[in-house]
């Protein structure tokens, strides 16, 4: 198919503008083989008064497991290489409560200094203010509950939103709330995260065998079934711009054309492993959390060479993956309630054990210095500084 993308900013805007006050169009129902039904975006009024919960409490330096050496399978390629960290001060934790029943899902630091998450559990969007912990949410619209949030090229933040089998928009100025609905041949989706690719078009995968994207500059939305059926979860871009995701049902990853929305499936070494969520580095090497195997590993396109590296502890349950600025890999082990660093030049991992269990941290986003995660588990997020 032909993509036919508008990127201009003032192209955008317009277009936005115009499909908030256009009307619904039926959504027509197509073979998997065709181009997908398409349906114009409807806009949600702003939401109520902010809620409020106390502000956050310090939680002391955490202890810090050594770091642990996992051996390299000889059969494998080259070590991956990164740049040293540049940190210059210990480590810290701090847990922030958010409102009781939110069930936070996925983090996304704010351009304004906050932190964005999703309040799976009510329908809304979250911010954090991080210096006083007051936070409020924002309601997505009827049935809503959201799993990921991203922060898009627009400063805005974009959610994935399985309730209404929508991906939502919310203006970041006014908490005004758009709603992008999935065409009716894309049925419960049971959406997971997003990401914009190269030309700041949106993909997102949907679990239940799914995969789309939204033009922002059209603001319509393209769904096709995923080559190997359920499973789509964990998705990112490179620095190229170039679009992976993670399949947990399918145990592989994917890369997407953008051109021509053609996926391309590959294959970790492990059988099995739950590839849950990918992150790409500053190279554009992609990190795996592996679910069922408690491994982080790597695939780098360059030479369609893979690694894998088991974590540290006795059942390890690798959940999210983040790639910092240093090219230091993160993840969350379940098994462990901690978050893990892995150091690419050295093969080794740093375990910090978090403050409140069970925290299910499900996904980890940063900025320069932070490491943000969402504790669906405490009603709490969390952030190391570093």
């Amino acid at each position: 198919m032909n993509a036919h993308i508008l990127t201009r900013p003032a192209l955008l805007a317009a277009l936005l503008l115009a499909a908030c006050s256009s009307v619904t169009a039926t959504p027509t129902a197509i073979p998997p083989t065709s181009a997908p039904a398409i349906i114009a975006p409807t806009s949600l009024p702003a939401s109520p008064a902010p809620t409020e919960v106390p502000a956050a409490t310090d939680v002391p330096a955490p202890t810090d497991a050594p770091a642990t050496p996992i051996p390299a399978d000889p059969s494998s390629p080259e070590p991956p290489t990164a740049a040293p960290p540049t940190a210059t001060q210990v480590p810290t934790i701090q847990e922030y409560p958010v409102p009781p029943g939110a069930h936070p899902h996925d983090v996304a630091p704010a351009l304004d200094g906050g932190v964005w998450y999703t309040a799976q559990h009510q329908g809304a969007l979250g911010w954090l203010n991080p210096d006083t912990g007051e936070t409020r949410h924002i309601a997505l619209g009827p049935g809503s509950a959201p799993h990921g949030v991203i922060v898009g090229p627009d400063g805005a933040p974009w959610i994935t939103d399985s309730g209404q089998n929508a991906i939502v928009r919310v203006d970041p100025a006014t908490d005004g709330v758009q709603v992008f609905p999935l065409p009716a041949s894309a049925p419960n989706a049971n959406l997971n995260t997003a990401a914009f690719d190269g030309a700041g078009v949106l993909w997102f995968t949907g679990q239940s065998g799914y995969y789309g994207r939204l033009d922002p500059a059209v603001g319509v939305v393209e769904a096709w079934p995923a080559p190997r059926g359920r499973g789509p979860y964990g998705i990112h871009a490179t620095p190229d711009g170039v679009v992976y995701y993670a399949s947990l049902a399918g145990s592989h990853i994917a890369r997407i054309n953008s051109a021509t929305a053609e996926v391309e499936p590959l294959d970790p070494p492990t059988a099995g492993q739950g590839a849950r969520r990918v992150w790409s580095d500053s190279r554009g090497r992609i990190w795996i959390s592996e679910w069922n195997a408690g491994q982080v590993g790597v695939y780098d396109p360059a030479t369609s060479g893979w690694r894998e590296w088991q974590l540290p502890g006795a059942r390890p349950q690798a959940y999210a993956v983040y790639v910092d600025e240093n090219d230091q890999v993160w993840l969350s082990d379940f098994g462990a309630n901690a978050l893990v660093k892995f150091d690419p030049l050295t093969e080794t991992f740093e375990v910090f054990a978090l403050p409140s269990s069970p925290a299910n941290v499900r996904q980890i986003l940063g900025r320069p210095g932070e490491i943000w995660g969402a504790e669906s588990g405490t009603d709490k997020l969390v952030v190391i500084r570093y």
